[in-house]
Parts: C-alpha cells; sequence; structure tokens
C-alpha cells in the first residue's frame, strides 16, 4: 500500500493552528508571526511537505467581502448592539460598497471561532471586530486570532503592543477636555461615573483624562467616583443614585459614555436636583439620543464617520498583504445644554 501523502491539514494539526495558516505561512502571508511561520516551515521540511502552487492559488481566491462582528452588548431594546456602533454601521457599510466589497454582519461569542465561522471558510476575507466586553478576557482571543494569521481590524483603545490592528479614539484627551469645560464653568466638585480599569480600557483612560484635570486643581476625591463597567442608562442611573444616597456634595458629573449620562440625568431629575442648574453633565460618544436628551446632552464626540472609513481601508491593506498601523482619531467637545453657562449660585 503507497505512503499516504503529507497535506497542509496534517502540518496544522502538529502546529497546533488553522489550515489556512499554515497556507499563509507557507505563502509568504506577513499576516502569521514570523515565530509561527518557522514552526510550520520545520514542520513542512520534516514531513517533506511541496506547496502545491495550484491549489494555493485556489484557496488564494478572494470572496470581496468582509465580515463585521459586534459584541452583543446589554441594551434596552432587542438589539443587542451599542448606539455607537450603530452609527458607526453606515460609515462601515458606505465605504464597504464604495471599495467594492460586500459586508456580512453578525454577533461575537466568545465561546466560538470567529475565524473558522468566516475567514477561514472563505465566507469573508477579513473581520472588522466592534466591542468586547472584559478586555482581560478578549485579549487572549485577539492572540489567538494573530497566531493563527487571520486578517482583522477592531475599534478601541490603542497602544503599542497590542494583538492585531486597532483604531481608535484619543480617549484621555476626551476626557481632559470634558473635565477642562466642566471647571472652566466653575463647577469644582465633579463626580467621574465610569470603570476605571484595565478590563474596560477606553473607560481608564477617560478616567485617566478626567483625573489629570482634576488633580490640578487639587480637587481629587475618591468618594466622587462611582465604578461602572457596564454602558447602560440603568447602571448610569444606578451609579448617580449611590452618589446622592451617600450624600455627597457635587455639582457636576462627568460620565464615561452618552448612555451613562442620560441615566444619570434621570437619577437626578428623581431625586429633585436639576440639570444643569444643580449638577452639569458631560458625556461621551454623542450617540444619536445625545442631541434628543433632556436637556440636550454636552459630550466628547468620536467621528464615527472617519472611524468607519478607516477600519475598511485598513482591513483591505492586511488582505492585499500591505503594511499597516493602528490610529488614533481625535475627540471633540460637543457643548449643549446639560451644563450650562456657570455653577448655580
Amino acid at each position: 500500500m503507497p505512503p499516504t501523502k503529507t497535506t497542509s491539514f496534517d502540518i496544522a494539526q502538529l502546529a497546533g493552528v488553522s489550515q489556512p495558516t499554515v497556507s499563509r505561512a507557507l505563502s509568504g502571508s506577513p499576516a502569521v508571526s514570523e515565530r509561527t511561520r518557522k514552526r510550520i516551515e520545520a514542520i513542512a521540511q520534516q514531513l517533506n511537505y511541496k506547496v502545491d502552487k495550484n491549489a494555493s492559488n485556489l484557496r488564494r481566491r478572494e470572496s470581496h467581502t468582509l465580515a463585521l462582528l459586534f459584541f452583543d452588548d446589554p441594551t434596552p431594546d432587542e438589539s443587542g448592539i451599542n448606539p455607537f456602533f450603530l452609527s458607526m454601521l453606515s460609515s462601515i457599510t458606505r465605504t464597504c460598497a464604495q471599495r467594492g466589497y460586500d459586508l456580512l454582519i453578525s454577533f461575537q461569542q466568545l465561546s466560538s471561532n470567529w475565524h473558522v465561522d468566516y475567514e477561514d471558510s472563505r465566507k469573508a476575507d477579513g473581520i472588522i471586530l466592534l466591542g468586547y466586553g472584559d478586555y482581560e478576557l478578549y485579549h487572549t482571543r485577539l492572540e489567538q486570532l494573530v497566531e493563527q494569521g487571520t486578517h482583522f481590524v477592531r475599534w478601541g483603545f490603542v497602544e503599542e503592543g497590542q494583538p492585531g490592528t486597532t483604531i481608535g479614539c484619543d480617549n484621555f484627551r476626551g476626557g481632559l477636555d470634558a473635565t477642562r469645560h466642566l471647571l472652566s464653568l466653575g463647577r469644582k466638585r465633579i463626580a467621574y461615573l465610569g470603570d476605571a480599569t484595565s478590563s474596560y480600557p477606553e473607560f481608564r483612560d477617560r478616567y485617566a483624562g478626567f483625573a489629570q484635570a482634576m488633580a490640578a486643581t487639587g480637587i481629587l476625591e475618591a468618594d466622587l467616583v462611582q465604578e461602572t463597567a457596564i454602558n447602560t442608562e440603568q447602571s448610569g442611573h444606578d451609579a448617580a443614585q449611590r452618589l446622592l444616597e451617600g450624600n455627597q456634595s457635587f455639582d457636576a458629573i462627568f460620565a464615561a459614555s452618552d448612555l451613562i449620562a442620560i441615566g444619570a440625568i434621570r437619577a437626578l431629575e428623581e431625586k429633585g436636583r436639576h440639570v444643569p442648574s444643580d449638577v452639569a453633565i458631560v458625556g461621551f460618544d454623542d450617540i444619536p439620543a445625545a442631541s434628543l436628551a433632556h436637556p440636550p446632552l454636552t459630550t466628547v464626540q468620536q467621528d464615527y464617520r472617519r472611524a468607519g472609513e478607516i477600519l475598511v481601508d485598513s482591513l483591505l491593506k492586511q488582505v492585499r498583504n500591505e503594511p499597516v498601523q493602528g490610529a488614533i482619531l481625535p475627540a471633540k467637545l460637543v457643548v449643549r445644554r446639560s451644563c450650562g453657562s456657570s455653577a448655580a449660585t
């Protein structure tokens, strides 16, 4: 009986990676890390494996489709999508159409293998990731995607040494500008609502901007920091309620998101505290509901239109094996009536 011919699936099993990762590594794709490539090449050499050029060309055929995966967020409706990402969706869809690509949209499931469902099955040439929940848990999955050579780009916080390519907003500067604006209005005891840990790095960086602005005044009190990791109106309502029940003296709130800010406004109104005369409020994101809030919410605007364009173009560069880098987009303070003009007298 003739010996069985070695296949790329054999190499994948021994290397502990997916079969498409083996194909990309042996074809010289920069999407595969150098360490993984060397391991795969060594195993291929040991098994006397020869690349089938015809099959390789067939596997590299592009689908001209990208996959957009949302993280399933807690929302008051059944959409499960952060309203900020809904705003970004229109820009991503439009940019894909302009670049001649179709777009698949679904939800991320931390227990499943996204690359198997999309890129490796040739449903899509690459993946755009929006949202992540607890980043400490999510980081491991991103490392796995890099190890397996998956083309992907994500929206989130940006720092050196992160797995993959990330596009994000200048969260620190946004938090700094928002707090300085409240201080410029004469507000002195400013509370912060939102997480401030590495599990939620965007909120953490917004808090860092807040803390730097407050530290310059000498007024940064731990009692005025209410940590809430969940980005919902209810979490904002509950955090503001805890401040009120603790009899803390405060005349302003910087909320890590618009949803948290809108929930805080509701809690204040329920207790007879008026916005902005008693408490000024600034949010972050500039979701559509911000301008419709009562009163309209001052907020830090993220450029979702530009973000969508850069996410798509960065992913397409990966697909074409071109070099690509992460990017930080500037944040812009949008002043509305939730701040008023000055502190109450």
